[in-house]
């Protein structure tokens, strides 16, 4: 029997406001343990919660970035559960009547674009941060001590609930790094799972191919990569195959993935909506987006992620499209002239892995650079490309270099690599034609990488080609 995942996620985006959701306590990541508390964010008796207007408006702008729906009238909720990092005992949420509903994301893929529903996005606040001490890679499993750092509590939180419209882990990695992009582009938040700005949950499931039935589903919580979110999938989907092939049946659980061993491990029985207890909060009222305020934040929309990958895809095929827009690279691509297929190489591959940032470079610069890349000496060009990110870079004394291109200044070299190396010369006359490569290598080494690849490549066969 073939089986078909399907996948449906919760994402979390901390919105990079100056202040909290519901008190003026300054929002900034890294800042010592409860030092950006007051009475409201603590729950102290008597404080009273006041909307942050900003959060209302990034909220309004992501929705129809989602191609969302916007809520004539939202009411805030009262999450209710108990945690040590709730103060209060309940999460001020939306429930019933949530900002942004209906919308979708159309993720491109080579083989096919795919439309993902977005059932909602709704505000709330951000829980505290635990901090589970000894034991496991900081997990609560096998901790000494568990410590609240109640700074995250109260941040703006966005949560984005997607339709089951996700089959592979692939999918799923390529859905979120471009709403990842889209979110960042936006300017609502820095998105990064590494600080925890931006959490992903999935709900997984496996079915028949080509039952339209829904199974019971897991949750796999607080995966914190993209390939920690794949590699996750990959394992929940296969137990599932296994428990299901084994005349076995799935519960609802909500479970932990351990991308060390890459063996998951189950923390609670999965909540349902009944389980929180909603209310609606009685110390706030409702919000109303006036037309105004959507339609200003409809204004400041632009080109969207996805659109570009597709018109770039034209240019220079699918892969390095997808990889210099969802890296925020396909702006200095658009500025650097020369073939476009040769550019965006050169950005995601020796300038990403250079660890240049592309917001650093002088497109002029990087423009004469890959214009003379073919003629200078591979090591001028890499050492270049370490130096692009530099205030003051030039490229005039890394194109003014020349290869070593002459065949007889060459030709004593490749004498001398061709007797250094009998085996491998043996070799590759007797058919391992991949050797050729090496025994290139060997002559832009003796050169010190000023001997130009394409003229020794000419010159090793001509010389080691039987005649006749």
């Amino acid at each position: 029997m073939t089986w078909q995942p399907v996948i449906g996620l919760e994402i979390h985006v901390q919105l990079k406001t100056q202040t909290k959701m519901f008190c003026r306590c300054e929002n900034i990541w890294g800042e010592g343990e409860n030092t950006r508390t007051c009475p409201v964010c603590l729950a102290h008796p008597g404080a009273l919660p006041v909307p942050n207007g900003r959060a209302v408006e990034w909220t309004v702008k992501l929705g129809l970035a989602l191609d969302c729906q916007i809520a004539d009238r939202v009411l805030f909720h009262r999450k209710n559960y108990f945690y040590p990092d709730l103060p209060k005992g309940y999460q001020i949420s939306q429930y019933d009547q949530p900002l942004c509903v209906g919308g979708a994301l159309t993720v491109p893929r080579p083989d096919g674009d795919i439309r993902v529903g977005i059932v909602r996005a709704h505000l709330e606040e951000d829980a505290a941060k635990t901090v589970h001490v000894g034991g496991e890679a900081g997990r609560i499993h096998g901790a000494d001590t568990s410590l609240v750092d109640f700074n995250r509590g109260g941040i703006p939180l966005v949560e984005i609930v997607t339709e089951p419209d996700l089959h592979s882990a692939a999918d799923v990695k390529s859905f979120l790094q471009l709403l990842r992009q889209t979110v960042v582009e936006l300017s609502i938040s820095d998105a990064e799972m590494e600080k925890g700005s931006l959490r992903c949950d999935a709900n997984v499931s496996v079915r028949p191919e080509g039952d339209p039935a829904l199974r019971t589903k897991t949750e796999l919580k607080n995966m914190n990569s993209f390939a920690f979110v794949a590699r996750g999938i990959d394992a929940e989907v296969s137990r599932q195959i296994d428990v299901y092939e084994s005349g076995g049946e799935v519960g609802p659980q909500t479970l932990h993935f351990d991308p060390q061993s890459g063996s998951l491990s189950p923390l609670r029985t999965k909540e349902e909506a009944h389980d929180y207890r909603y209310f609606p909060e009685p110390d706030l009222l409702a919000i109303e987006p006036s037309e105004e305020l959507v339609e200003r934040m409809r204004a400041e929309l632009v080109e969207l992620p996805g659109a570009r990958i597709r018109r770039l895809a034209d240019e220079v095929g699918f892969e390095l499209a997808e990889g210099l827009v969802t890296s925020g690279r396909d702006a200095l691509y658009g500025e650097v002239a020369g073939d476009r297929r040769g550019v965006a190489n050169v950005i995601m591959n020796q300038l990403a892995g250079a660890s240049v940032p592309p917001d650093s470079v002088n497109p002029k610069e990087l423009s004469a650079l890959i214009a003379a890349r073919e003629r200078i000496p591979r090591s001028a060009f890499d050492e270049a490309i370490q130096k692009t990110g530099d205030p003051d870079f030039s490229a005039e004394p890394y194109v003014s270099q020349e290869s070593l291109a002459d065949a007889d200044s060459l030709a004593p070299i490749i004498e001398a690599v061709i007797a250094d190396n009998p085996s491998q010369v043996e070799a590759y006359r007797g058919g391992k034609e991949g050797l050729l490569g090496y025994l290139v290598g060997q002559v832009i080494k003796a050169t010190q990488g000023s001997a130009d690849p394409r003229v020794v490549n000419h010159l090793l066969r001509e010389k080691l080609t039987p005649l006749g």
